[in-house]
């Protein structure tokens, strides 16, 4: 029995925008299936350029990207983009039918589904993000942060293997970032979180991976990445003031 493959394999990615700005230099990244892992950096490290990458959004530059197993290259696009489910930093940029129901209905009915199987879809995205009585509502009566778990439920609809997070508690109150964390927690599937928010990376994904001028600097268990803080000095990455990630249970 071989063992699965792994939801995100990157190896070797380089990447120069057509002015010639080059923002990735040989990236490495393995993600296994279920693993949750925070991309942390400083700003310009070359974050949004890899992410660009997962669904094939930026193509073109040196090396590889194969999501479970499948490289990502124009003939599989299409599959490729249903299991990488990006959730934008502004939910505004994802929710735009009149109602919750509507926006999680839109990829799966894209796909082609029996209207059946888009409604349980619906349903059940809904219920994983705790928003299960809002399918009715539009979308800009909810508060931010239950715009936000909707976005996610956009992309939980398409049963994506790997759900790709940017900035997922910028402009979040504090019950806000827990109702979050709580859903993203309780989520079976493999989770790639994009933040400056180091807390939150503790909180949520026992693994991090530290970017910064287009290369991986350095990838280990959350906890001693951020008890390090020449680590985090050299790469402009700041604890809360009075944050010590040892203490934190």
């Amino acid at each position: 029995m071989t063992a699965p493959a792994p939801s995100l394999l990157v190896e070797d990615l380089a990447f120069a925008y057509p002015d010639g700005h080059q923002a990735l230099f040989g990236v490495d990244l393995r993600v296994e299936r279920g693993e949750r892992v925070a991309l942390l950096g400083p700003n310009g490290a070359g974050k949004t350029t890899l992410v660009l990458h997962l669904n094939g959004i930026l193509r073109g530059g040196r090396g590889s990207v194969a999501v479970a197993g499948l490289p990502v290259d124009q003939r599989n696009l299409q599959e490729v983009r249903r299991r990488v489910g990006i959730v934008f930093q502004d939910p505004d940029d994802q929710l735009f039918m009149p109602t919750v129901g509507e926006d999680v209905a839109f990829g799966p009915r894209n796909l082609g589904l029996p209207e059946p199987e888009v409604r349980a879809r619906v349903a059940a995205a809904l219920a994983q993000v705790g928003m299960g009585g809002a399918a009715d509502r539009p979308p800009h009566h909810l508060s931010f942060g239950q715009r936000r778990r909707v976005a996610v439920a956009t992309v939980l609809s398409m049963h994506p293997e790997i759900l790709v997070l940017d900035e997922p508690s910028s402009n979040l109150d504090p019950a806000g970032r827990r109702e979050l964390a709580e859903v993203l927690e309780s989520l079976p599937v493999t989770v790639l979180m994009v933040t400056h928010d180091l807390p939150y990376a503790l909180q949520l994904c026992p693994r991090s991976v530290v970017l910064d001028g287009g290369v991986v600097v350095a990838d280990g268990p959350t906890r001693e990445l951020l008890a390090d803080p020449v680590l985090l000095a050299r790469h402009r990455l700041e604890l809360p003031y009075g944050f010590d990630p040892r203490t934190v249970p």
